[in-house]
């Protein structure tokens, strides 16, 4: 008897098994649930009860934990509960324990579609204690209905909710308070209206001299240098000192680098004015669209400026894009490629050849953090080393037939590479050795987010893959 058929048996009677049942127990909170302060709600309500229930209906068992804290529960596109369906494909389980339905999603047809038809072909039992479901004793079609009513009713009121959350923050908004949850670097909440900003005098003094430098003609990097070797704390280390947040940095300290600075010199917030209205959401659970500059709302002299409102303007004018610069898609190593000193993303840095280096060695000084690494360099190296790993697990195939899909586009791809080559070859500035464009060298997007989870590089001697399990 095959182990499906053996876990599908015995579901049905789960309660009398002497065996240890592995379950899958699964709690999500939502932002919304946060703004509405409901504590039933909480990730710790929700694991005191399932924990509760589970130890009095099994007699043996192992529980694991999936969570997702801060996600909408319209669609499943929240990794918590997609490592729990990965697990489930892989049958690392043989029952889910949720606190209802809502807590798994609010999609009535994808949760009716796991609770018919995926999850009983997996032989997997799910049970929802507040709504008094479980699939290990149900009979006949009476339950489906009711659980697809439920379903329903918890897709409606999620959108209601929703709808109401989003009218009550615009109308806030427009009534000039301040609904962010934290204030910006440089301010603090007024202890007697935690909807108006006050000047935090420690950080403002911080915000002050970036702007400074700024309007001397020192660059975003020349500044979190300069910021770095004077030890001066960062926006999250001021954070940590409140108690407001708790982070560990990714390599030995919190460095200030070009990019915050430079959301600061942005922010119009320190001249008294506070944006809102910038993003949109085409349907519930959907992802947050920026609108055009011109459709922003904007309140100004809404609080305390901590720069003049002309020396913010004077900086923004050398702020601007480049003229005519497009924004070219984006380099599958990118995200993924992490310096083996300091811990953090490297940087690709176009041109002739073009390389990945790390950004904070300009920022701190740091002669350890990675200086060029060849871009074609490194994507060969990947690759080989992609290939014999799927080798070893004999999805090599698999591997080929992902890059198959992508034939037509690597085409053009190629063909407009060749020209570049026979262009630089014509003028005597091409490193042959190094321009490697065979169609099935060329490494995908989806590649990478299936099978690497990070390239560590030191150089381009030591160079370390993490492969996701």
């Amino acid at each position: 008897m095959s182990t499906k058929m053996r876990r599908i048996k015995q579901t049905d009677k789960e309660r009398t098994v002497t065996h240890a049942v592995r379950i899958a127990v699964y709690m999500r909170l939502s932002k919304t649930d946060e703004i509405v302060r409901k504590e039933s709600n909480s990730i710790c309500m929700q694991r005191i009860l399932i924990r509760k229930y589970i130890a009095s209906h099994f007699a043996e068992y192992v529980v694991m934990e999936y969570q997702d804290d801060g996600f909408s529960g319209t669609n499943f596109k929240r990794p918590g509960v997609q490592r729990l369906l990965d697990d489930a494909r892989n049958e690392k389980f043989d029952c889910v324990v949720v606190k209802d339905f809502s807590r798994f999603g609010r999609d009535y047809m994808e949760v009716g579609s796991y609770l018919e038809q995926i999850f009983p072909f997996l032989g997997i039992r799910f049970i929802s204690i507040n709504d008094h479901y479980d699939s290990g004793s149900l009979h006949g079609n009476t339950a489906d209905l009711d659980v697809n009513f439920k379903n329903l009713l918890y897709d409606l009121y999620s959108k209601d909710l929703s709808q109401k959350v989003r009218t009550s923050l615009r109308t806030r908004k427009e009534n000039g308070q301040y609904v962010s949850a934290h204030a910006p670097f440089g301010y603090e909440k007024a202890p007697d209206d935690r909807h108006m900003l006050i000047i935090c005098e420690e950080e403002a003094a911080v915000v002050r001299e970036i702007f400074f430098l700024a309007l001397q003609g020192v660059t975003s990097s020349q500044t979190a240098k300069k910021l770095n070797l004077e030890n001066v704390p960062t926006p999250v280390e001021f954070k940590i000192r409140k108690g407001t947040t708790f982070r560990k940095p990714k390599g030995d300290k919190f460095y200030w680098s070009s990019s915050t600075v430079c959301s600061i010199l942005r922010n119009p917030v320190y001249a008294g004015d506070v944006e809102y209205g910038k993003t949109e959401r085409e349907q519930v659970g959907g992802r947050n669209v920026l609108k055009a500059r011109e459709q922003w709302k904007i309140i100004r002299n809404h609080h305390a400026p901590i720069i003049a409102r002309e020396d913010f303007d004077e900086v923004q004018k050398s702020r601007g894009k480049i003229p005519g610069k497009t924004r070219k898609s984006r380099h599958p190593l990118i995200g993924r490629t992490v310096c083996g000193c300091c811990k953090r993303n490297l940087r690709i840095k176009e041109g002739m050849n073009p390389y990945f280096t790390c950004h904070n060695r300009y920022v701190t000084g740091s002669e350890d953090c990675v200086s060029k690494v060849n871009v074609m360099f490194l994507e060969q190296a990947v690759l080989f080393r992609l290939e014999e790993y799927l080798g070893q697990q004999n999805l090599a195939a698999e591997f080929y037939s992902l890059h198959t899909k992508m034939e037509k586009q690597q085409e053009v791809i190629s063909d407009l590479q060749r020209q570049v080559i026979q262009m630089e070859e014509q003028l005597g500035r091409t490193e042959p050795d190094k321009f490697i464009s065979e169609e099935d060298a060329l490494l995908t997007s989806e590649t990478m987010e299936r099978y690497i989870g990070s390239i560590v590089v030191y150089n381009e001697e030591k160079i370390e893959i993490r492969w996701k399990m």
